[in-house]
């Protein structure tokens, strides 16, 4: 059984970061909420987490994926994360917003919206088993100096994150992977941050498209790609996407 002091010293250490890093706590569909996985999950006895929606990951660190892991499970929802045992519920066609428990000012950069379908129970299934569809992104919102960026809007909205489900997908179990990826290390290479985020989603609803292929986790990125690596300290009027097109099939 892991302690209760380790479990109340590492509460201490995370809430003590004010520059830190995040995770997401918990979505919303229509005001209603359903938790994410907090990272101290880790340190309560076998058996007694909390189950959520949100996978379960060894980033107690409130820490990131280095783009040295990119061709790694890793990338897909976190270090070495596994499913948990709940869903969140929405009908294609419905806004989900995303809480984070904080986020750095400092960390600026794009935020990044994947689908994967599970074909079957999602609480049941591998990262490294899922093929991702690109649904949203945004990222430089107004250039000059460091620039405004839709992390800066996260951090006026409260720390939330919104996207839209496609109005015509397909019913079914999804995995919702959202991406924040802070840049103010990235004009080297290697030095981006990648905070993915995966929650476990069912979707209802009367559409009938479905995600054809998809991308492995392992192939939406490399260490050399534009946008992994970008100097946020010189002057630019314009941020490329890393990873695939945006799945519109759906739209």
């Amino acid at each position: 059984m892991r302690s209760f002091a380790a479990f109340f010293a590492l509460t201490a250490s995370l809430l003590s970061q004010v520059d830190a890093h995040g995770f997401v706590r918990g979505v919303t569909v229509k005001s209603t909420w359903t938790p994410g996985a907090d990272p101290v999950w880790y340190y309560y006895a076998a058996g007694t987490a909390p189950v959520t929606a949100g996978w379960n990951a060894y980033n107690q660190d409130n820490g990131f994926v280095p783009p040295s892991s990119l061709q790694t499970a890793d990338i897909n929802c976190h270090k070495n994360a596994t499913s948990s045992g709940l869903y969140a519920s929405a009908n294609a066609g419905d806004t989900v917003t995303f809480y984070w428990n904080t986020w750095a000012d400092s960390h600026k950069g794009p935020i990044i919206n994947y689908i994967a379908p599970c074909d079957g129970d999602c609480t049941k299934t591998s990262s490294s088993s899922l093929r991702w569809s690109k649904i949203s992104q945004s990222s430089l919102i107004t250039p000059g100096g460091t620039g405004t960026w839709v992390t800066d809007q996260l951090l006026t909205n409260n720390y939330t994150s919104t996207t839209v489900i496609p109005k015509n997908l397909k019913a079914g179990n999804y995995v919702f992977r959202h991406e924040i990826i802070a840049l103010h290390g990235a004009q080297s290479v290697g030095g981006a941050q990648l905070y993915p985020q995966c929650v476990n989603f069912k979707v209802g609803g009367s559409g009938t498209v479905a995600p054809t292929s998809g991308v492995a986790g392992t192939s939406l990125y490399t260490e050399m790609m534009a946008g992994i690596v970008f100097n946020l300290y010189t002057t630019f009027t314009s941020y490329t996407y890393p990873g695939p097109a945006l799945w519109t099939a759906a739209n």
